[in-house]
């Protein structure tokens, strides 16, 4: 008789990637501070927080507003475009892992579960960024430009990415820093596995908590599924 796989239940793992597997929060900081001295204002930390997890548009958006500029569609696609650029100067040199990230993708790989890269981030920059974390890790790969502007906190990344794999988003478990981000994979289905960076995120329905991901493998993510 076969032994019950430790996985068994476990369908796939859907990672964040910005402040989840790497710290490229702290590159964003860059770009994002940069634009707002471009637009002619300045950004506090208290600002920039509120930014974490947003889209480029959501961004651009902001930074016009907080700057005393109109947020004219044009405006935000200019803006847009110069924060892309900018960031992608950062994105072009070898990100930082989060702690335990890389461990975690290797030992998912080895147990044979599917994984898919759920991020806010465009295609363009995730490309750069994919040349550190490693394309051979993902199924699939759902881009902050890829769902119609349904961007997270909306659950149609989650659901895309899982309508990709073929599996059932509530037999996923979801790795993210943010509150947009946990939000958009709870209304999904997902369980959650909420390793915060920059800013807390609050508890609730299908949230589970750690301070990193060191030391979580493939039995570990099925635990939390079942928790």
């Amino acid at each position: 008789m076969t032994e019950p796989s430790a996985t068994d239940g476990l369908a796939a793992v859907l990672w964040d990637m910005d402040g989840t597997l790497v710290d490229s929060e702290k590159l964003w900081d860059v770009a994002i501070y940069a634009a707002a001295e471009w637009l002619g204002g300045t950004l506090t930390d208290e600002q920039r927080l509120t930014l974490v997890g947003s889209n480029m548009t959501a961004t651009a958006r902001y930074l016009l507003a907080v700057t005393g500029h109109a947020p004219t569609d044009e405006a935000i696609v200019r803006t847009g475009d110069w924060i892309r650029d900018r960031a992608a100067e950062e994105f072009a040199t070898a990100l930082p892992w989060r702690p335990g990230a890389r461990e975690a993708l290797v030992a998912l790989r080895v147990a044979g579960l599917p994984m898919a890269l759920v991020t806010s981030t465009e295609r363009v920059l995730t490309e750069l960024a994919l040349d550190t974390l490693g394309r051979e890790f993902f199924e699939t790969i759902v881009c902050g430009d890829e769902v119609d502007g349904l961007n997270k906190p909306h659950p149609e990344p989650y659901l895309r990415a899982a309508r990709l794999l073929g599996v059932d988003p509530a037999r996923c478990v979801a790795v993210e820093d943010s509150s947009p981000g946990t939000e958009s994979a709870v209304a999904a289905g997902c369980t959650v596995l909420v390793v915060p960076n920059d800013v807390p995120v609050a508890p609730g329905p299908r949230r589970v908590f750690r301070e990193s991901l060191l030391g979580v493998d493939a039995a570990a993510f099925a635990e939390i599924l079942d928790q």
